[in-house]
């Protein structure tokens, strides 16, 4: 016997279970199907972004970050330590802890938004009356709506498949249970250099093989430049314009039990054949949609070459009262972005008129420093041949950064040069994260630079940098 619903959200990561609450709120019957595990084997929801992303990987960075301090910045402020100490063991169990408390509270909200919850994988049987019918274990439902949002998984290299142990995902990274004196990194994107900086504070040599010519090529390439040269002083080895060869996995001699390596045979941008032997390997080339199992065929629903679902600007697939949303469709692979297209569909299934702005989705590197930006690139611009303004502001000349003894980086504004209504702000330094959000409420409203450099903003703080960036648009910075 079917169980009936309006709305059928199939995966519970930031954009499904999003689109199953506000779906609740708007008065519709919903239910919810995710796969996701713990290690009991119990349900897990929040997907890659809770359980193996953007919640375990900010634990770590937080921890790691703490014992770099301990070690090298806390002697500045006339605090010593002795016989500092690292209890990695203990470091993943914080962070497990992390997790669990997250996909708890998912499923305390499903409760508290009356979601009915089935754990399990969602495949569609076929299209019904009014519907379409979905299995998940034993169970069959029947949607009105079917929601898709099964996320993206990691891009393994061609004949280097992930053992998570040796040559790692995001996952398997996550998961190191002890500092490794040697790790590879190939992909310097996010993942990439995010863990890589998580495991070179806690006294791992850190390598990073990149096979653009450019570094962190969708970022502002002033501020990329900065962070290139931060990462470098910090200790990363990052190499670009690499082409990437065999991988082998072998132990380290002929005697038994001898520890395994992975040896890496690259040619660098030079043309030299070169090799890295590392104890752990990071493959961090992207993500891939994931549609596994979803039995698309089933329904005739359209994916892409990519093996996207396609949808229209409203997230609408194919198939009417179909709807797809986050990394499994096209655009940035962000848990925000997949957030506000879940609450955005569940609206439009209302009747309502929910909209998402891709132009102020802001993105975020969780590293040391932080690189946060919205909007538009000075490259971007410059292909257009767009006239803009821009103007800059270091955090060596912020009060607080000297304080808090973080001085890396700076602040950038991009404004039109007729209008100044603002086109990009680009931050790399302390708390770029939290500071970027200014810009994507000012750019929402299309505010201009002046806007912003009239605004009153605390003393002394970090923002303050942001003031000042704004009036070097005008060439008016007060403290620089």
């Amino acid at each position: 016997m079917s169980k009936h619903f309006d709305v059928i959200v199939i995966g519970g990561g930031p954009g499904g279970y999003i689109a199953a609450i506000r779906a609740a709120q708007l008065g519709f019957n919903v239910a919810c199907i995710d796969e996701w595990k713990n290690a009991k084997g119990g349900p897990a929801p929040g997907g890659t972004c809770t359980n193996v992303g953007c919640i375990p990987s900010k634990a770590l960075l937080q921890s790691s970050e703490h014992y770099e301090h301990a070690g090298h910045a806390f002697a500045e402020h006339g605090i010593g330590l002795k016989d500092l100490s690292i209890d990695v063991k203990k470091m993943l169990a914080r962070k497990d802890k992390v997790v669990t408390q997250n996909n708890e509270g998912i499923l305390y909200l499903f409760k508290k938004n009356k979601v009915a919850f089935f754990h399990g994988r969602g495949s569609f049987v076929k299209a019904v009356d009014g519907g379409y019918e979905v299995a998940v274990g034993d169970e069959s439902l029947v949607g009105k709506q079917v929601v898709i949002a099964t996320g993206s998984t990691a891009r393994a290299l061609p004949g280097a498949p992930f053992d998570e142990e040796h040559i790692l995902s995001n996952d398997g990274a996550l998961r190191i249970g002890e500092v490794p004196a040697k790790l590879g990194v190939i992909g310097s994107g996010v993942i990439g250099l995010e863990m890589g900086s998580v495991w070179r504070r806690l006294g791992a040599e850190v390598t990073v093989l990149e096979g653009l010519p450019t570094f962190l090529g969708a970022v502002d390439e002033q501020i990329a430049k900065e962070a290139h040269k931060l990462f470098i002083k910090q200790g990363l080895k990052i190499e670009l314009g690499v082409k990437v060869g065999e991988i082998t996995v072998a132990a380290k001699g002929a005697k038994k039990g001898a520890a395994t390596h992975v040896t890496v045979a690259y040619t660098s941008a030079k043309g030299e054949a070169q090799t890295l032997e590392v104890d752990k390997l990071i493959i961090s080339i992207g993500r891939v949609p994931n549609t596994t199992g979803l039995n698309a065929e089933a329904v005739g629903l359209r994916l892409d070459e990519r093996g996207a679902i396609v949808v229209d600007d409203d997230c609408r697939t194919n198939l009417p009262g179909v709807w797809a949303v986050g990394d499994v469709v096209r655009g940035p692979m962000l848990a925000h972005k997949a957030e506000e297209e879940g609450v955005a569909v569940a609206e439009r299934i209302a009747g309502q008129h929910g909209h998402v702005n891709f132009n102020t989705v802001p993105w975020v590197i969780y590293t040391s420093p932080e690189i946060a930006w919205v909007g538009q690139t000075e490259q971007q611009l410059k292909a257009e041949g767009r006239a803009y303004k821009a103007g800059t502001f270091p955090f060596l000349a912020n009060g607080r950064a000297r304080a808090l003894g973080d001085t890396s980086g700076m602040v950038k504004f991009l404004a039109d040069a007729v209008t100044d209504e603002i086109l990009g702000v680009h931050i790399v330094g302390p708390m770029a994260s939290e500071l970027i959000a200014e810009a994507v409420v000012a750019m929402e409203f299309k505010a201009s630079s002046e806007d912003i450099a009239r605004i009153c903003h605390a003393h002394p703080s970090l923002s303050e940098a942001t003031k000042e960036a704004a009036l070097a648009v005008d060439k008016r910075t007060l403290n620089f």
